[in-house]
This record gives structure tokens, C-alpha cells and sequence, in this order.
């Protein structure tokens, strides 16, 4: 797994590196009027003369790459299932978007991620969830630009997700079994995820936090939810 987060870290970085290189920028159309009122969430600028080049603005779509940490959480009613101490893991997902309409700042953002989340508790003794999932959020972006090159994005929505594996480790009683189970939890989650972005050209960053609002333990009275906080860097095309 560490392998895999070094390996995609510096694939996205190499992307970042190519993306950001002067005059090779290959759009539907440009133009050499100022920039649109409400650009796209990337803006460039050639390195060969004043003129302005804007993705979305002209195009109405953006594509992307995310790559990032999680803090993560469950808090249970059931002491078995509360971990409600931090677990870390990492994201990566693919990113799609396209600007409501010309004359409004509002975007709307979808994509597919994998999201690692679950929590650290202490039953007769500690123990650790590893949740980890396929994630699809819906949000709802506005660009504010800052200069031509830089804008900030906050953005809310909200996402599902589906648990595609991931182990209980009770250290108490060195043993490790299924995080999606009977006894455990369900694998269908769901909340809202809010939070701001930053953009300058084609890299982008984010901080943001999932609040899980379906009950993912199996019992109707003892209430488990997850909360995840992320941060993410990319690239948007």
C-alpha cells in the first residue's frame, strides 16, 4: 500500500510538471480580450505572450486527479464499534466538473474515488477499523477568482459509498476479521461533504470533511456513523 501511495504521488506530480509548462496548452478556442468574469476553476496564462487561455470558461467541463490524506473516524453508540480515535489513511480519485451556466460562478463536480476511513477505540483492550471504500460525491462549487492564474473554491454536496474491503485488528485478542460483516458493519455509506479548494493554473488543492449521516452498524438502536477529515492535491485539465 505504501508502495502504491509513493508510486501515485509522483505520477501526479510528474503530470502537475508537464501540465504547468508554458505554451503547451491545446484548447477548443482563445482569445486575447481579457479574461471571462467567471472563469473556470483553471485559468492559464501563456508564457509567450499576454494571451489568456480558460478551459471551462470556453468549454463548460474540466477533468482532474486527487491524491490525499484522511483523518478518520467512526463514532458508535455501541462501545464495541466506537472508534472514535483518528485513523489515517490516504485518497485517490478521478474528478469531472462543468459550469452551471456562462454567467454564474457555480460549478458542479462529480468523480469516483478510493477512500480509505475507520477509527481506533479501546474494548478490553485497543483495537482498529479499517473501512475502505469506492466514493462518489456531488458537489456544488463557486470560483472566486483572486488574479488571473488563482482562484478559491468552496464547495458543498454530498456523496455515497460502498465498502469494498477492510479488517477489524482486536490486539487484545490477536485477531483480525472483516469490517463488513453480521457482527460488524454495513457496507453502504452516506453524508455530506463540504469544504474549500485553491487553484493556481493547472495545480489544485483542497481541505474538506465528510460527515456520515447513514447508520452503518447493523443495529437500529445503537447508531454508528463515520467522519472523515481530507486533504487532497491535483491537477485539473
Amino acid at each position: 500500500m505504501k508502495r502504491l501511495i509513493i508510486l501515485s504521488l509522483l505520477a501526479l506530480l510528474s503530470v502537475a510538471q508537464t501540465s504547468a509548462q508554458p505554451g503547451r496548452y491545446s484548447y477548443h478556442r482563445r482569445h486575447s480580450a481579457p479574461v471571462a468574469r467567471h472563469p473556470s476553476p483553471a485559468v492559464y496564462r501563456s508564457g509567450y505572450s499576454d494571451t489568456y487561455y480558460s478551459s471551462v470558461a470556453n468549454t463548460d467541463v474540466y477533468y482532474g486527479l486527487r491524491l490525499g490524506l484522511n483523518v478518520a473516524t467512526v463514532h458508535s453508540d455501541d462501545r464495541y464499534l466506537d472508534g472514535s480515535s483518528a485513523k489515517t489513511g490516504f485518497n485517490l480519485g478521478l474528478v469531472a466538473g462543468f459550469q452551471v451556466a456562462p454567467s454564474t460562478p457555480v460549478y458542479l463536480e462529480t468523480g469516483l474515488y478510493y477512500t480509505e476511513k475507520g477509527g481506533k477505540g479501546n474494548y478490553n483492550g485497543p483495537f482498529t477499523y479499517q473501512l475502505n471504500y469506492l466514493q462518489v460525491p456531488l458537489l456544488m462549487k463557486i470560483n472566486f477568482d483572486l488574479d488571473p492564474m488563482t482562484s478559491i473554491q468552496p464547495f458543498v454536496g454530498v456523496y455515497g459509498a460502498m465498502g469494498i474491503s477492510g479488517k477489524i485488528k482486536d490486539f487484545n485478542q490477536r485477531q483480525a476479521y472483516s469490517s463488513f460483516g453480521d457482527d460488524a458493519f454495513q457496507r453502504f455509506d452516506a453524508g455530506l461533504r463540504l469544504g474549500c479548494g485553491l487553484q493556481f493554473s493547472h495545480l489544485y488543492t483542497e481541505v474538506g470533511y465528510d460527515i456520515g449521516l447513514a447508520n452503518i452498524g447493523h443495529d437500529y438502536f445503537d447508531v454508528s456513523r463515520t467522519g472523515c477529515l481530507f486533504a487532497s492535491i491535483g491537477v485539473n485539465f
